[in-house]
């Protein structure tokens, strides 16, 4: 098994077909949106291969660490996760091919007029845990 995440974006990745951003659909929309993402995670949970997923708010602020005694600086000139990232999930599969079938599924979430999205969707895996090395 192995562990990828799927990550859903604001912007930044090519154009959906169905290319209407979701500030722009009904609440209907949103509503069926919301409940495809929940119901293809309870079917991933009933398989054992949901792990986790979240919906991220658009607000986020980049810190960084910027020496002893001084406050932390905060956002930057880059484009920043909270202007991209839209949510995520984690699942674990049996093979790669499984985990492009779940993204491609994924990818046809509703939206504006209750026909699918076809967003583009990164999937990554997740890398495993270093071989812990003996002295």
């Amino acid at each position: 098994m192995a562990k990828y995440l799927m990550l859903k974006h604001y912007r930044g990745a090519p154009a959906a077909l169905n290319d209407v951003p979701m500030d722009r659909w009904t609440p209907r929309e949103v509503s069926d949106h919301v409940q495809y993402m929940h119901d293809f995670a309870a079917r991933l949970q009933e398989t054992g291969e949901f792990v986790d997923g979240q919906g991220l708010s658009p607000e986020g602020t980049f810190v960084r660490y910027d020496g002893e005694g001084r406050p932390p600086v905060t956002d930057g000139p880059f484009a920043e996760t909270k202007d991209l990232i839209a949510g995520w999930m984690v699942i674990d599969v049996d093979s790669y091919e499984r985990a492009l079938e779940l993204a491609g599924e994924l990818s046809a979430a509703p939206g504006s007029g209750g026909k699918p999205i076809h967003e583009w969707l990164e999937l990554r895996q997740i890398m495993p845990a270093p071989p812990t090395i003996a002295e």
